[in-house]
Protein backbone atom coordinates (compact mmCIF):
# COMPACT_ATOMS: atom_id res chain seq x y z
CA UNK A 1 0.00 0.00 0.00
CA UNK A 2 0.95 3.44 -0.64
CA UNK A 3 1.40 5.77 2.26
CA UNK A 4 1.74 9.59 1.83
CA UNK A 5 5.08 11.44 3.38
CA UNK A 6 8.33 12.45 3.20
CA UNK A 7 11.77 10.69 2.24
CA UNK A 8 14.28 13.79 1.58
CA UNK A 9 15.70 16.50 4.13
CA UNK A 10 14.63 18.30 0.53
CA UNK A 11 10.87 17.46 1.21
CA UNK A 12 10.92 18.38 5.39
CA UNK A 13 12.43 21.89 4.64
CA UNK A 14 10.04 22.26 1.85
CA UNK A 15 7.05 21.45 3.80
CA UNK A 16 7.98 22.29 6.78
CA UNK A 17 9.91 25.46 6.34
CA UNK A 18 12.82 23.84 8.63
CA UNK A 19 16.44 24.96 7.63
CA UNK A 20 18.78 22.43 7.87
CA UNK A 21 22.42 23.69 8.26
CA UNK A 22 24.25 22.71 5.72
CA UNK A 23 27.30 21.06 7.76
CA UNK A 24 24.21 19.02 9.47
CA UNK A 25 22.80 18.39 6.44
CA UNK A 26 25.94 17.01 4.80
CA UNK A 27 26.04 14.27 7.56
CA UNK A 28 22.44 13.47 7.83
CA UNK A 29 22.78 12.61 4.20
CA UNK A 30 25.68 10.27 5.26
CA UNK A 31 23.29 8.94 7.66
CA UNK A 32 20.45 8.55 4.82
CA UNK A 33 22.61 6.52 2.70
CA UNK A 34 22.84 3.28 5.27
CA UNK A 35 19.52 4.32 7.02
CA UNK A 36 16.73 5.65 5.36
CA UNK A 37 14.06 7.61 6.16
CA UNK A 38 10.38 7.93 6.29
CA UNK A 39 8.07 10.04 7.84
CA UNK A 40 4.37 9.49 6.71
CA UNK A 41 2.64 12.78 6.37
CA UNK A 42 -0.24 12.40 9.37
CA UNK A 43 3.10 11.43 11.46
CA UNK A 44 4.95 14.27 9.88
CA UNK A 45 2.05 17.21 11.28
CA UNK A 46 2.25 15.68 15.27
CA UNK A 47 5.66 17.28 15.20
CA UNK A 48 6.91 20.76 16.05
CA UNK A 49 9.78 21.67 13.86
CA UNK A 50 10.37 24.65 14.81
CA UNK A 51 11.57 22.70 18.21
CA UNK A 52 15.22 21.18 17.87
CA UNK A 53 14.38 18.47 20.92
CA UNK A 54 10.87 17.71 19.92
CA UNK A 55 10.59 14.37 20.72
CA UNK A 56 8.26 12.91 18.06
CA UNK A 57 10.88 14.56 15.65
CA UNK A 58 13.15 12.64 17.56
CA UNK A 59 11.90 9.21 16.72
CA UNK A 60 11.47 10.15 13.16
CA UNK A 61 13.84 12.35 12.17
CA UNK A 62 17.89 11.52 11.62
CA UNK A 63 20.08 12.36 13.91
CA UNK A 64 24.11 13.38 13.52
CA UNK A 65 24.15 10.71 16.05
CA UNK A 66 23.44 7.85 14.10
CA UNK A 67 27.07 7.93 12.64
CA UNK A 68 28.13 6.62 16.05
CA UNK A 69 28.56 3.10 15.19
CA UNK A 70 29.19 1.73 18.48
CA UNK A 71 26.98 -1.44 19.54
CA UNK A 72 25.67 -4.22 17.08
CA UNK A 73 23.37 -5.15 14.50
CA UNK A 74 22.02 -8.27 15.95
CA UNK A 75 21.90 -7.25 20.07
CA UNK A 76 18.91 -10.04 20.53
CA UNK A 77 20.70 -13.35 18.43
CA UNK A 78 18.35 -13.22 15.78
CA UNK A 79 20.50 -15.01 12.84
CA UNK A 80 21.45 -17.68 15.13
CA UNK A 81 17.24 -18.23 16.48
CA UNK A 82 16.61 -18.35 12.44
CA UNK A 83 15.57 -21.37 11.24
CA UNK A 84 14.63 -21.11 8.03
CA UNK A 85 14.45 -17.59 6.21
CA UNK A 86 12.06 -15.23 7.76
CA UNK A 87 11.40 -17.53 10.70
CA UNK A 88 12.50 -17.47 13.89
CA UNK A 89 12.06 -19.70 17.08
CA UNK A 90 13.56 -18.32 19.87
CA UNK A 91 11.05 -19.41 22.78
CA UNK A 92 9.39 -22.99 22.86
CA UNK A 93 5.74 -21.53 22.75
CA UNK A 94 6.17 -18.60 20.08
CA UNK A 95 7.30 -18.47 16.62
CA UNK A 96 8.34 -15.13 14.99
CA UNK A 97 7.74 -14.21 11.32
CA UNK A 98 9.30 -11.76 9.72
CA UNK A 99 6.91 -11.26 6.27
CA UNK A 100 8.49 -7.74 5.21
CA UNK A 101 11.40 -5.01 5.16
CA UNK A 102 9.02 -2.09 4.84
CA UNK A 103 6.99 0.07 7.93
CA UNK A 104 4.69 2.70 7.82
CA UNK A 105 7.58 4.94 9.38
CA UNK A 106 10.80 4.15 10.24
CA UNK A 107 12.21 4.88 13.73
CA UNK A 108 15.11 6.27 14.21
CA UNK A 109 15.84 3.85 17.04
CA UNK A 110 14.69 0.85 15.41
CA UNK A 111 15.98 -2.25 16.66
CA UNK A 112 16.47 -3.97 13.36
CA UNK A 113 18.25 -1.22 11.65
CA UNK A 114 20.25 -3.73 10.09
CA UNK A 115 17.25 -4.60 7.62
CA UNK A 116 14.08 -2.21 7.90
CA UNK A 117 13.75 -0.24 4.87
CA UNK A 118 17.23 -1.58 3.02
CA UNK A 119 17.21 -4.29 1.12
CA UNK A 120 17.29 -7.57 2.93
CA UNK A 121 17.69 -11.39 2.94
CA UNK A 122 15.81 -12.33 6.21
CA UNK A 123 12.12 -11.93 5.20
CA UNK A 124 10.03 -14.89 4.64
CA UNK A 125 10.31 -16.08 1.17
CA UNK A 126 8.37 -19.19 0.92
CA UNK A 127 5.57 -18.69 3.58
CA UNK A 128 4.23 -22.14 2.87
CA UNK A 129 7.50 -23.52 4.23
CA UNK A 130 7.21 -21.47 7.21
CA UNK A 131 3.95 -22.93 7.85
CA UNK A 132 4.90 -26.25 7.57
CA UNK A 133 7.44 -25.89 10.09
CA UNK A 134 5.24 -24.55 12.54
CA UNK A 135 2.90 -27.54 12.08
CA UNK A 136 5.73 -29.57 13.10
CA UNK A 137 6.19 -28.39 16.27
CA UNK A 138 3.13 -28.74 18.50
CA UNK A 139 5.28 -26.70 21.20
CA UNK A 140 4.45 -23.40 19.35
CA UNK A 141 1.21 -22.09 20.77
CA UNK A 142 1.72 -18.41 19.03
CA UNK A 143 2.94 -16.55 16.09
CA UNK A 144 4.22 -13.32 15.72
CA UNK A 145 3.79 -11.71 12.51
CA UNK A 146 6.40 -8.64 12.19
CA UNK A 147 9.14 -6.99 9.85
CA UNK A 148 9.03 -4.17 9.31
CA UNK A 149 5.61 -3.88 9.44
CA UNK A 150 2.93 -6.08 8.28
CA UNK A 151 0.28 -3.93 7.96
CA UNK A 152 1.86 -2.24 5.44
CA UNK A 153 1.26 -5.23 2.92
CA UNK A 154 -2.04 -5.73 1.22
CA UNK A 155 -5.40 -6.98 2.89
CA UNK A 156 -4.98 -9.88 0.94
CA UNK A 157 -1.76 -10.74 1.81
CA UNK A 158 -2.47 -10.39 5.26
CA UNK A 159 -5.83 -12.73 4.81
CA UNK A 160 -3.85 -14.89 3.29
CA UNK A 161 -1.47 -15.27 6.42
CA UNK A 162 -4.26 -15.88 8.73
CA UNK A 163 -5.99 -18.06 6.50
CA UNK A 164 -3.13 -20.22 6.65
CA UNK A 165 -1.58 -20.22 10.60
CA UNK A 166 -5.41 -20.84 11.36
CA UNK A 167 -5.31 -23.82 9.94
CA UNK A 168 -2.93 -25.37 12.56
CA UNK A 169 -4.60 -26.39 15.79
CA UNK A 170 -2.05 -26.28 18.32
CA UNK A 171 -2.42 -22.38 17.39
CA UNK A 172 -3.68 -20.75 20.61
CA UNK A 173 -3.72 -17.11 18.98
CA UNK A 174 -1.75 -15.23 16.24
CA UNK A 175 -0.11 -11.78 16.71
CA UNK A 176 1.04 -8.90 14.76
CA UNK A 177 3.60 -6.35 15.66
CA UNK A 178 3.01 -2.66 13.87
CA UNK A 179 3.22 0.34 14.61
CA UNK A 180 0.62 1.55 11.97
CA UNK A 181 -1.79 3.14 14.29
CA UNK A 182 0.89 5.60 15.40
CA UNK A 183 2.21 6.17 12.23
CA UNK A 184 -0.89 6.05 10.00
CA UNK A 185 -4.00 4.95 11.72
CA UNK A 186 -6.36 5.75 8.81
CA UNK A 187 -4.99 2.68 6.72
CA UNK A 188 -7.07 0.36 9.61
CA UNK A 189 -10.11 2.92 10.44
CA UNK A 190 -10.58 3.19 6.87
CA UNK A 191 -10.50 -0.14 5.64
CA UNK A 192 -12.82 -1.87 6.02
CA UNK A 193 -11.75 -4.77 4.19
CA UNK A 194 -9.13 -5.52 6.86
CA UNK A 195 -11.26 -4.92 10.20
CA UNK A 196 -13.98 -7.60 8.26
CA UNK A 197 -10.55 -9.46 7.63
CA UNK A 198 -9.37 -9.44 11.45
CA UNK A 199 -13.16 -9.98 12.55
CA UNK A 200 -13.53 -13.09 10.37
CA UNK A 201 -10.50 -14.47 11.75
CA UNK A 202 -10.28 -13.43 15.74
CA UNK A 203 -12.26 -15.84 17.45
CA UNK A 204 -13.42 -17.06 21.04
CA UNK A 205 -11.48 -20.15 19.63
CA UNK A 206 -8.81 -18.48 18.50
CA UNK A 207 -7.85 -14.54 19.38
CA UNK A 208 -5.76 -12.12 16.99
CA UNK A 209 -3.93 -9.81 18.91
CA UNK A 210 -2.18 -6.61 17.78
CA UNK A 211 1.26 -5.18 20.06
CA UNK A 212 1.86 -1.95 19.21
CA UNK A 213 4.42 0.86 19.87
CA UNK A 214 3.34 4.22 21.62
CA UNK A 215 6.19 6.32 23.09
CA UNK A 216 4.89 9.59 23.50
CA UNK A 217 1.58 11.12 24.87
CA UNK A 218 1.09 13.06 21.97
CA UNK A 219 1.10 10.17 19.69
CA UNK A 220 -2.58 9.05 21.17
CA UNK A 221 -4.55 11.22 19.08
CA UNK A 222 -7.91 11.46 18.39
CA UNK A 223 -6.78 9.21 14.72
CA UNK A 224 -5.11 6.77 16.85
CA UNK A 225 -7.73 6.22 19.16
CA UNK A 226 -10.27 5.60 16.46
CA UNK A 227 -7.72 3.13 15.10
CA UNK A 228 -7.55 1.14 18.51
CA UNK A 229 -11.36 1.12 18.88
CA UNK A 230 -11.90 -0.57 15.17
CA UNK A 231 -9.57 -2.97 16.20
CA UNK A 232 -11.30 -3.59 19.18
CA UNK A 233 -14.80 -4.10 17.75
CA UNK A 234 -13.43 -5.89 15.30
CA UNK A 235 -12.05 -8.64 18.21
CA UNK A 236 -8.40 -7.84 18.17
CA UNK A 237 -7.58 -6.95 21.48
CA UNK A 238 -4.08 -3.97 21.46
CA UNK A 239 -1.45 -3.69 23.34
CA UNK A 240 1.77 -1.57 23.80
CA UNK A 241 5.41 -2.14 24.09
CA UNK A 242 7.31 1.29 24.75
CA UNK A 243 11.27 1.74 24.11
CA UNK A 244 11.95 3.98 26.85
CA UNK A 245 14.30 6.31 24.96
CA UNK A 246 16.35 9.42 25.84
CA UNK A 247 14.96 12.37 25.08
CA UNK A 248 11.39 11.37 24.04
CA UNK A 249 10.02 9.61 27.26
CA UNK A 250 13.24 9.11 29.99
CA UNK A 251 10.92 11.58 31.94
CA UNK A 252 8.31 9.82 34.67
CA UNK A 253 6.00 12.07 34.40
CA UNK A 254 5.97 11.74 30.75
CA UNK A 255 6.04 8.39 30.76
CA UNK A 256 3.42 7.90 33.46
CA UNK A 257 1.02 10.08 31.24
CA UNK A 258 1.53 8.16 27.77
CA UNK A 259 0.74 4.91 30.07
CA UNK A 260 -2.83 6.36 31.49
CA UNK A 261 -3.63 7.82 27.88
CA UNK A 262 -2.95 4.49 26.56
CA UNK A 263 -4.83 3.20 28.87
CA UNK A 264 -7.90 5.32 28.45
CA UNK A 265 -7.94 4.30 24.74
CA UNK A 266 -7.95 0.65 25.17
CA UNK A 267 -4.52 -0.13 25.03
CA UNK A 268 -3.29 -2.63 27.52
CA UNK A 269 0.39 -1.93 28.76
CA UNK A 270 2.82 -4.81 27.90
CA UNK A 271 6.44 -3.91 28.34
CA UNK A 272 8.74 -1.06 28.69
CA UNK A 273 11.73 -1.84 27.06
CA UNK A 274 15.57 -0.96 27.77
CA UNK A 275 16.75 0.57 24.50
CA UNK A 276 18.97 -1.93 22.83
CA UNK A 277 22.45 -1.29 22.28
CA UNK A 278 21.85 -1.68 18.43
CA UNK A 279 24.41 0.32 16.21
CA UNK A 280 23.49 4.26 15.30
CA UNK A 281 21.06 3.48 18.40
CA UNK A 282 22.64 2.99 21.01
CA UNK A 283 24.69 6.48 22.55
CA UNK A 284 22.07 8.01 21.20
CA UNK A 285 18.86 6.81 22.45
CA UNK A 286 19.99 4.26 25.25
CA UNK A 287 19.47 5.61 29.04
CA UNK A 288 21.88 3.88 31.60
CA UNK A 289 19.63 0.89 33.82
CA UNK A 290 19.95 2.67 36.79
CA UNK A 291 18.31 5.53 35.73
CA UNK A 292 15.77 3.55 33.67
CA UNK A 293 14.65 1.74 36.77
CA UNK A 294 14.07 4.69 38.94
CA UNK A 295 12.26 6.49 35.99
CA UNK A 296 9.95 3.04 35.64
CA UNK A 297 9.41 2.93 39.27
CA UNK A 298 8.64 6.88 39.46
CA UNK A 299 6.00 6.58 36.67
CA UNK A 300 4.50 3.51 38.83
CA UNK A 301 3.52 5.72 41.69
CA UNK A 302 1.56 8.61 39.61
CA UNK A 303 -0.72 5.19 38.32
CA UNK A 304 -3.45 2.86 38.80
CA UNK A 305 -3.22 -0.89 38.55
CA UNK A 306 -4.45 -1.10 35.31
CA UNK A 307 -1.85 1.50 33.62
CA UNK A 308 1.09 -0.03 35.34
CA UNK A 309 0.77 -3.81 34.56
CA UNK A 310 3.71 -3.39 32.11
CA UNK A 311 7.28 -4.89 32.64
CA UNK A 312 10.58 -3.35 32.24
CA UNK A 313 12.46 -5.89 30.07
CA UNK A 314 15.63 -5.80 28.55
CA UNK A 315 15.24 -7.76 25.25
CA UNK A 316 18.51 -9.74 25.72
CA UNK A 317 19.84 -12.44 23.40
CA UNK A 318 19.60 -15.07 25.91
CA UNK A 319 16.20 -14.05 26.75
CA UNK A 320 13.67 -11.38 27.81
CA UNK A 321 15.02 -9.94 31.03
CA UNK A 322 12.78 -8.27 33.96
CA UNK A 323 14.42 -5.61 35.78
CA UNK A 324 13.02 -6.78 39.19
CA UNK A 325 14.74 -4.13 41.52
CA UNK A 326 17.54 -2.31 42.44
CA UNK A 327 19.37 -2.23 46.77
CA UNK A 328 22.59 -0.32 46.72
CA UNK A 329 24.64 -1.17 44.35
CA UNK A 330 23.01 -4.40 42.71
CA UNK A 331 20.74 -4.70 40.65
CA UNK A 332 18.22 -7.83 40.35
CA UNK A 333 16.92 -9.57 37.54
CA UNK A 334 14.36 -12.36 36.26
CA UNK A 335 14.28 -14.84 33.07
CA UNK A 336 10.34 -13.43 32.01
CA UNK A 337 10.97 -15.90 28.98
CA UNK A 338 14.52 -17.51 27.95
CA UNK A 339 16.15 -19.64 24.98
CA UNK A 340 17.19 -21.90 27.58
CA UNK A 341 13.87 -22.95 28.85
CA UNK A 342 15.41 -24.04 32.33
CA UNK A 343 16.04 -20.32 32.80
CA UNK A 344 12.68 -19.09 32.77
CA UNK A 345 11.46 -17.50 35.74
CA UNK A 346 14.97 -17.66 37.14
CA UNK A 347 16.08 -15.17 39.40
CA UNK A 348 19.82 -13.44 39.67
CA UNK A 349 21.86 -9.81 40.26
CA UNK A 350 24.27 -8.32 38.98
CA UNK A 351 26.88 -5.02 40.35
CA UNK A 352 25.74 -2.30 39.03
CA UNK A 353 27.82 0.97 37.78
CA UNK A 354 25.94 3.91 36.57
CA UNK A 355 26.31 3.87 33.29
CA UNK A 356 25.17 0.47 32.45
CA UNK A 357 22.78 0.09 29.82
CA UNK A 358 22.70 -3.74 29.41
CA UNK A 359 23.37 -7.25 31.26
CA UNK A 360 26.97 -7.40 29.40
CA UNK A 361 27.96 -4.28 31.28
CA UNK A 362 27.16 -5.69 34.43
CA UNK A 363 29.73 -7.51 36.14
CA UNK A 364 29.04 -10.67 38.36
CA UNK A 365 28.88 -10.47 42.10
CA UNK A 366 32.20 -12.05 43.79
CA UNK A 367 30.28 -14.69 45.50
CA UNK A 368 29.00 -15.81 42.01
CA UNK A 369 32.57 -15.76 40.16
CA UNK A 370 33.79 -17.73 43.36
CA UNK A 371 30.90 -19.87 43.08
CA UNK A 372 31.95 -20.57 39.43
CA UNK A 373 35.67 -21.05 40.20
Amino acid sequence: MKIPGFSTLEEIEENFGFKIPAQEKKKLKKVLQRHPMFIPDYYASLINWEDPNDPIKQIAFPSVDELDVSGSYDTSGEKENTVLTGLQHKYRETALLLVTNRCAGYCRHCFRKRMVGIPTDETVKLFDAAVSYIKEHPEITNVLISGGDPLVLPTEVIEYFLSELSKIPHLKFIRFGSRVPVFYPMRIYDDTKLLEVFSKYSTPERRVYLVTHFNHPREVTQEARKAVDALIRSGVPVSNQTVLLKGVNDNPEVLATLMKEITSAGVIPYYVFQCRPVKRVKTHFQVPLKKGYEIVERAKQKLDGHAKRFKYIMSHKTGKIEIVGIIGNEIYLKYHQAKDFKKVGKLFKRILTPNAGWLDDLAQPKECVAAVV
